[in-house]
């Protein structure tokens, strides 16, 4: 049995590792007033972020999933770790020498699976870089160099070479302790004959990293001609390595795309590195899969869907690469960021542009992008005969759902009037009103989407960063029981978010949906954030509530929605402090809920419980304690 970790030496790491540092790791955060920090939650999709961070308390929450807990906590979800194998980890990130008690301390078989594979494989990628400047890899070393890739620049990349033979990593490994199981668990080697041999053999490797940097799989290309494998060879799928989760160059790339706001996304290893070295330090690729929806939650939760977030692909110009493009038009809905495609001329990808036309090449061909949204509108309307009146009205028809789908109401008007251009119909005002029209439609069948458009999904399906919308029948008059303490309080809540944005704005778009009991409340809360949060309000007020009572999903919630922007607020004085009042009350009411389902959840595993599911379960309990006790003692403040 694996020794305990010392309690003290657990509340170290837990005190030496800053919480908003290990989470900025996995996403962007910024600032949510009262010196917490906000994001959209990994644990969940969401279109507003209801994920906090709190510096001061080392303690995160998200009011959307309820997800919470300390720096040991966030990393026990984000990377499926055991309770141990977390702190050991973030203790080896802090310097600090843990203590074992039961047993003492045994580093070979007391680490967890997931951080041997990945010492493996930290190991194996120095050990392949090492390699790279053995004799054997100098056809390596010149496929780099025909590249325009120098030695400066593999080493940034961490660039490596696998020697011809069969098993020299795996003797290698073996000598550094690791088992055959290891071995062959971590996918660097596989069964042979007579045991394990090397995976990866006589071929230029990279290192796929995780978003923190970790290496986790490699990329292997082929050199030789008597190399029967095929082009690319990938790790296979391992418990530390999942090619739907993992985007090449997002270690390197990922603070410059939350800074900036955009990622451009490439299609090869090279294609990444030449986009680096020419100044698109936001370049990021997929390692031999489709970009999924996998790869947008990685990408969102660093874009953070800000308004000005831009993802740019970039695909050849020949057939396969206008069907990628279209591929990826399917999941334009997914983002809440705008979409772009940049075609390179020539048939030529971004690592061949840099090679024949240089740096600035590569940078032109990412400013020179179209629209994602026009190119497949272009693309679908070819395939009619524009020269007749059928055939426009046929492509009309056809192109009007996908821009109807767009819920920004300025920009689907602006998208209605380039459709009329591109159609070649001049009753401009004709095509507007058939997409007004058909998102009136959509809305009052329920608020479904009905195509493509930014952050919108297909008719009949629950957009992908959010739960399906309540029936209308979950919104009826009895729900309300306005003799109840907390019913009150968030109908207050309510009427302040619809009448004085700006005195609950941004704290109260991190609120999720359900801190609000009442399910008619609930409904008003998730029709305030389809009209895109409170925050809105404050820079347009007057369009404001036109623009939530359109969101609403039927004529019940708008009913409500319009009692709640006249009902007069019940406070002779209407500031920030009384608007604080409420938001406490909302969600220290929300959290003392949590409270109570974690004491019934560790009274049942009391009796009969694994010893680190208690302590997690405790430990999350104590979390809420603490954030509980800080909202009754400094109010707004803590929130």
């Amino acid at each position: 049995m694996a020794g305990r970790i010392n309690d003290d030496d657990v509340k170290a790491v837990r005190d030496a590792v800053p919480i908003d540092a290990v989470v900025s790791e996995y996403l962007q955060l910024r600032s949510a007033g009262g010196g917490n920090l906000k994001g959209l939650c990994p644990f969940h999709d969401e279109k507003s972020p209801s994920f906090q961070v709190s510096p001061s308390k080392g303690l995160f929450h998200c009011f959307g999933c309820q997800e919470g807990g300390d720096t040991i906590a966030f990393v026990m979800k984000i990377d499926h770790l055991s309770f141990s194998e977390t702190v050991e980890r973030l203790a080896a990130q802090a310097g600090i020498t843990l203590r074992y008690e039961e047993g003492g301390y045994n580093p070979t078989h007391q680490r967890g699976e997931r951080i041997r594979l990945v010492e493996a494989h930290k190991i194996a990628a120095q050990f392949y870089v090492e390699q790279l400047d053995s004799p054997e890899a100098e056809i390596g070393r010149k496929f780099l160099a025909e590249r325009g890739f120098d030695q400066a620049a593999a080493q940034h990349f961490g660039v490596g070479y696998s020697p011809a033979g069969w098993d020299h990593l795996t003797r290698y490994l073996r000598g550094k302790g690791f088992s055959d199981k290891e071995l062959l668990l971590s996918g660097i080697s596989q069964e042979g004959r007579r045991g394990p041999i090397d995976r990866f053999r006589g071929r230029l490797m990279w290192p796929i990293r995780d978003i923190t940097g970790e290496v986790v799989g490699f990329g292997a290309r082929k050199l030789r001609d008597d190399d029967n494998g095929p082009k690319y060879l990938n790790t296979p799928e391992t418990a530390i390595y999942k090619k739907s989760q993992v985007l090449y160059g997002i270690d390197l790339a990922k603070k410059e795309i939350a800074r900036t706001t955009k990622a451009v996304v490439v299609e090869g290893y090279t294609d990444v590195m030449a986009c680096h070295l020419a100044g698109v330090t936001t370049a990021i690729a997929t390692c031999g899969t489709a970009f999924g929806g996998d790869h947008i939650k990685i990408l969102r939760r660093l874009l953070m869907d800000n308004a000005t977030a831009e993802v740019i692909f970039t695909f050849d110009g020949d057939a396969a690469g206008q069907k990628a493009a279209l591929r990826a038009f399917e999941d334009d809905q997914k983002f809440a960021a705008e979409t772009s495609i940049a075609i390179t001329p020539g048939g030529m990808d971004p690592c061949e542009l840099r090679l024949a036309e240089g740096d600035d090449s590569v940078m032109k061909l990412v400013e020179s992008r179209t629209p994602l949204f026009e190119f497949a509108i272009r693309h679908m309307v070819a395939r009619h005969n524009l020269e007749t009146p059928a055939g426009r009205a046929a492509a009309l028809d056809e192109a009007a759902p996908i821009v109807a789908g767009i819920k920004n109401v300025a920009i689907q008007h602006e998208s209605a009037v380039q459709l009329a251009g591109i159609l070649g119909i001049m009753d401009t005002q004709f095509v507007v009103k058939r997409v007004a029209q058909l998102a009136r439609w959509a809305r009052e069948r329920g608020g479904a989407g009905v195509g493509g458009g930014r952050g919108q999904d297909r008719p009949g399906r629950p957009r992908p960063y959010e739960t399906p919308a309540q029936p209308p029948a979950a919104v009826s008059g009895p729900a309300i029981n306005l003799r109840s303490p907390a019913h009150r309080t968030e109908r207050e809540l309510l009427k302040l978010a619809l009448q004085h944005p700006e005195l609950v704005s941004p704290a109260f778009d991190a609120y999720g949906v359900d801190e609000f009991t009442a399910p008619p409340y609930a409904a008003v809360r998730q029709t305030i954030e389809e009209a895109g949060g409170a925050e809105q309000g404050t820079h347009d007020t007057s369009g404001y509530l036109a623009r939530v009572r359109d969101a609403a999903p039927n004529d019940t919630v708008r009913a409500l929605v319009t009692e709640l922007a006249v009902e007069a607020v019940h406070s002779r004085t209407v500031d920030e402090m009384y608007a604080g009042v409420q938001l406490v009350q909302v969600r220290l009411r929300a959290v003392d809920r949590r409270i109570r389902d974690v004491q019934g959840t560790m009274a049942r595993l009391a009796t009969n419980a694994d010893p680190e599911r208690y302590a997690a379960v405790a430990n999350e309990l104590w979390v809420l304690q603490q954030y509980a006790q800080s909202l009754r003692n400094q109010g707004a403040a803590a929130l």
